[in-house]
């Protein structure tokens, strides 16, 4: 299907962060920073989990990968929202914006499948140790990433495909700074009641039982948790800890912005900011501040990137 011919708009119109010009050079340099912070973090991890021997359980592989999809989801829509905060008018192709629906959704929906599989390997590794190694092998790990990287595809299929094939004949401003399903929804010029219900219900199904899946990992760890000593108690919730840490601050704005229908866009976008940029940002120094293991690691590829250079001298 051609797009182009549903609709009269050539582009939409961002509104943004900010209407202010001072306000927009202060939001270049500060986003401009954290997009530098996610990017490098998370290339730190994959290159320290890859370069490991030690990092070789399934843990750091999902990690690894978790990794990966930050970045490529903070890329869908920081890129162009820094870039934004140095022109005037903030606008954006009907392609682009489709491509953009389409990298949040996929890569957004990606993420929350692999964090419920991270969830699903740390009770297995806790509550039936025994089988660990025979249920969770690199077999299975690559299968689940892989169905978690399909799962998002599908999602975001049906979200930009209901979302795009409607018509929209003006106006033409969306009041966020990239394109997202609810704000596209209003700019619609037909009803979007049930196509409404459709995407909700698309999103919501995924966080729910996503989450209902982590809640009950996470109640059977607690309960298997009993059994352990106390410096396995330490050990586990200290790995827990990272994961639920991450879990909440991608979950909890993630499921507030989708799984209603949004009557508060300008509300809804600084939402937004926490799930696409802060929870990227802070997933490296997460999982590096807390997991004794990573910091070991890091410092050894440091070390050993000191010793190469000094022997080239």
């Amino acid at each position: 299907m051609n797009m182009e011919n549903v609709s009269h708009v050539k582009e939409f119109v961002l509104l943004g962060l900010s209407k202010n010009k001072e306000e927009d050079k202060i939001c270049f340099v500060v986003f401009f920073f954290f997009y530098m912070i996610i990017v490098a973090g998370n290339l730190l991890i994959v290159i320290t989990v890859i370069s490991s021997q030690y990092l070789n359980s399934p843990m750091y592989f999902f990690l690894r990968y978790l990794s990966i999809v930050d970045i490529c989801y903070s890329s869908a829509t920081v890129p162009k929202m820094i870039a934004d905060f140095l022109v005037e008018k903030k606008t954006i192709s009907f392609v682009g914006c489709t491509a953009q629906l389409f990298g949040v959704h996929f890569f957004g929906c990606t993420e929350i499948f692999i964090l419920t599989v991270m969830a699903y390997d740390r009770y297995i590794a806790i509550c039936r140790p025994l089988h660990y190694t025979m249920l969770m092998t690199r077999r299975v790990c690559g299968w689940t990433v892989f169905g978690s990287w399909v799962g998002g595809f599908v999602h975001s299929i049906v979200q930009t495909f209901l979302t795009m094939r409607l018509p929209f004949c003006g106006p033409n401003k969306i009041d966020h700074y990239f394109c997202d399903v609810h704000p596209l929804l209003q700019l619609a010029c037909t009803d979007t009641y049930f196509v409404g219900i459709i995407v909700v219900a698309n999103s919501g199904m995924i966080s729910l039982s996503c989450f209902f899946i982590l809640v009950l990992s996470y109640i059977a760890i607690l309960f298997s948790l009993r059994k352990h000593t106390s410096e396995g108690r330490h050990k586990a919730l200290s790995t827990c800890g990272s994961h639920i840490s991450v879990v909440i601050l991608f979950f909890g704005p993630c499921t507030f912005t989708y799984i209603r229908s949004s009557s508060n866009l300008s509300g809804d976008k600084w939402v937004a900011v926490f799930y696409t940029v802060i929870t990227p940002m802070l997933n490296p120094l997460i999982y590096t501040l807390r997991n004794e293991e990573v910091k070991s690691a890091m410092r050894k590829l440091w070390n050993r990137k000191v010793r190469s250079e000094k022997a080239e001298v």
